[in-house]
This record gives C-alpha cells, sequence and structure tokens, in this order.
C-alpha cells in the first residue's frame, strides 16, 4: 500500500510540475507552447487561466496529466535517437507537429 501512495504523491508532484511549466509557456507565447505542448488554443487559454488553487487540485488527480503525443513504436524510436544534426531536429519537430492535439470533448 506503500508504494502505491508513493506513486500518488509522484503522479501529483509531476501534475504540478507539468502545470506550472505548461502555464508560464502558454503566457509567454501561446502559438510555441500550443505546438510544443500539443494542446489546442481552447485547452491551452484554460490552463492559462487557472489559479493557483485550481491547478493544485488539478494536480491532485491520481491519474497522469500528460500523455505521449504518438502511439508509433516506430516514431518513438526515432524520437529516441540522438539528435545531433539540425535536420534531425527538424525532422523530429515535424513528427511531433503531426501528431493530434489535446481537445475538450
Amino acid at each position: 500500500m506503500s508504494s502505491t501512495r508513493s506513486y500518488v504523491d509522484e503522479i501529483r508532484d509531476l501534475n504540478l510540475n507539468y502545470l506550472v511549466f505548461a502555464q508560464q509557456m502558454i503566457r509567454e507565447d501561446l502559438p510555441t507552447a500550443v505546438g510544443r505542448l500539443g494542446l489546442c488554443e481552447s485547452v491551452a487559454s484554460m490552463l492559462r487561466d487557472l489559479s493557483t488553487a485550481q491547478l493544485i487540485s488539478l494536480a491532485s488527480s491520481p491519474s497522469m496529466l500528460t500523455r505521449f503525443r504518438f502511439e508509433d513504436a516506430d516514431v518513438l524510436g526515432i524520437l529516441a535517437q540522438e539528435q545531433t544534426s539540425r535536420l534531425g531536429r527538424v525532422h523530429t519537430a515535424i513528427l511531433m507537429a503531426s501528431q493530434p492535439v489535446a481537445e475538450i470533448h
């Protein structure tokens, strides 16, 4: 049972770090944040406007709020390779941009 509690604590911490980071990115540069975080503009706007109390409440979910933006193992393999060239980084950016964004349903 203690390991389950530990996982819940770790998930909460990860969620809070992600939400604070995402909110900061969104406030600084919405278009770039939307692309890099894989969010639609309406979700990004909602995150931008959350209060600290709302962020903490949302972060307390026992589920991870982040997810991989791809379901294809081949894409993961390409992204996991070290990108030393500019062309490699551009290719990675194109792969990530082609993935669907998170939307509110």
